[in-house]
């Protein structure tokens, strides 16, 4: 067998891992956005089973989108509470936060109340938002959640997204972009992000 087609192989037993792992697929990466790329525009179903769009709100706004893997597990819990309760300084800034996972607006709904979120949260259970925005998808699962009586339950999600967080400014285009973030911080580097680009 020739080199040529020893790295024909090679690159055809790479791909058949790639896909059995759940691997993010090339095409995937060119829709990648970068800081100063037009935003792509989205809709998705929110926590209260509506049809939410960017295109009502880009251009009033400056709009946070932060992706995470999962409602009620321990990181996305405790970056969803801080958005919560740095939410009057972030208003003040004229922002607005939107969470998006690969769960359902069910889900959402549950987690939402649960932790008294005072923003939209939402579903995005075949990862069609999160590759738009050029974020990995990886397969979907379950989590412990708990039902409007308090009671513990099993949640299943669509696709497990990466937590990645963008802010769109005004003028419709990426003004901020975070593929390591730090839940317990995300929010108050988004106040920090603003801040700088307003000056």
């Amino acid at each position: 067998m020739t080199v040529c087609k020893y790295l024909v192989l090679a690159g055809f037993v790479l791909g058949i891992w790639m896909a059995a792992v759940g691997g993010t697929p090339a095409k995937e990466a060119k829709n990648e956005l970068n800081k100063g790329d037009k935003a792509p525009s989205f809709e998705a179903t929110d926590d209260q089973g509506k049809t939410w769009k960017s295109s009502d709100y880009v251009g009033k706004k400056v709009i946070v989108v932060y992706f995470y893997p999962a409602d009620f597990t321990g990181g996305c819990t405790k970056q969803a509470c801080t958005y919560r309760d740095d939410m009057d300084k972030l208003v003040a800034k004229d922002i607005m936060v939107v969470g998006i996972s690969g769960d359902s607006a069910r889900t959402h709904d549950l987690f939402k109340k649960h932790h008294k979120l005072n923003y939209t949260l939402l579903a995005d259970e075949k990862g069609e938002i999160a590759k738009k925005f050029g974020v990995p998808v990886n397969r979907g699962g379950k989590a412990k959640g708990f039902d409007e009586n308090g009671k513990e339950i099993v949640v299943e999600r669509g696709v497990t997204i990466p937590r990645w967080t963008f802010v769109i400014g005004k003028d419709g285009t990426i003004i901020y972009k975070n593929q390591k973030v730090n839940p317990a911080q995300d929010s108050k580097q988004i106040l920090e992000a603003v801040e700088k680009q307003s000056k």
